[in-house]
């Protein structure tokens, strides 16, 4: 990917579309490029040099001030960041700016370190969590390059089978989960994630991965009579009807309470019946969990 539209430079950001022009007419660190109908554009390099501005213009520094630093200076301005909540949100960009260069070293390596600094489910709620919300809308938007897309997944979803495979607790909760992504749902790191969360807390897991028909799902419910089921539902392909997925949920697993997260609960407004319970927030699946 090698341009960015100023909307994607405000999600990735935080930084108004309005502010951003405001930006390019007063100071000189901003110059984008322009299509043929006088749309603008920006390179890696300026999404870069934004995501650098907005860090430090959001943790004190002046505009007028930064407009007038080096690269090196700004790069050395970031690192000396103290804030937890500065060093985080730095390492998101981190993650960003090897994304849209295509370093997969660098972004492997920056969540390893994370990784053995913290631990995964830190890294997880902390980092991977931020950077998903921040780059989320691209892919929605078909904003960036499915390459791109599987390259950073398949590094964090290596990540977090590492960190399920490491569990080791001496905690034990007496349920067993199923979990599962319907027909038409690849997206599985919402899933993995919820793996490992339950795991590392004793809980027993089934765990039957991507793309399960639901008569495959009622099939191993009657045969390991699970206490729950749990699917996490992102973004299905074109052809998924949701409200088709809940009726044969309801109708074909009846007898066992199904949680559904992800976003597709979050702006659904129809009624939903048992045993059908949706968790919108991560606070709610934590919620849930803590009561098992």
């Amino acid at each position: 990917m090698n341009s960015f539209t100023i909307k994607d430079l405000e999600n990735l950001s935080g930084i108004k579309a309005h502010t951003l022009r405001i930006w390019e007419q007063r100071y000189n660190f901003l110059k984008p490029s322009r299509t043929f109908t006088n749309i603008r554009y920006y390179s890696n390099e300026e999404l870069k040099t934004v995501l650098n501005i907005a860090l430090l213009n959001k943790y004190g520094y002046k505009i007028s001030h930064i407009d007038k630093m080096n690269s090196l200076e700004i790069n050395d301005k970031i690192l000396s960041l103290n804030q937890v909540q500065a060093q985080q949100e730095r390492i998101i960009n981190d993650l960003v700016k090897n994304m849209v260069d295509m370093d997969m070293e660098a972004f492997e390596t920056t969540l390893g370190n994370y990784i053995l600094a913290r631990g995964i489910e830190r890294t997880i709620t902390q980092i991977i969590f931020g950077y998903m919300e921040k780059i989320g809308i691209l892919w929605l938007t078909n904003h960036i390059n499915p390459a791109q897309e599987h390259l950073v997944t398949n590094i964090i979803r290596q990540k977090l089978i590492v960190g399920i495979e490491g569990v080791s607790t001496s905690l034990r909760i007496n349920k067993t989960l199923l979990l599962f992504l319907p027909e038409a749902e690849y997206h599985e790191l919402g899933l993995l994630f919820m793996y490992y969360l339950l795991k590392s807390r004793g809980a027993d897991v089934i765990y039957l991965g991507t793309n399960v028909p639901i008569k495959d799902v009622a099939y191993v419910v009657n045969l390991k009579k699970p206490d729950y089921l749990y699917s996490h539902i992102t973004t299905p392909g074109q052809h998924f009807n949701f409200d088709k997925f809940l009726l044969n949920v309801s109708k074909e697993l009846k007898t066992v309470p199904c949680i559904i997260s992800g976003q597709l609960t979050q702006n659904y407004e129809k009624k939903i019946h048992p045993p059908i319970l949706f968790k919108k927030t991560f606070s709610e699946v934590m919620e849930f969990i803590s009561t098992l």
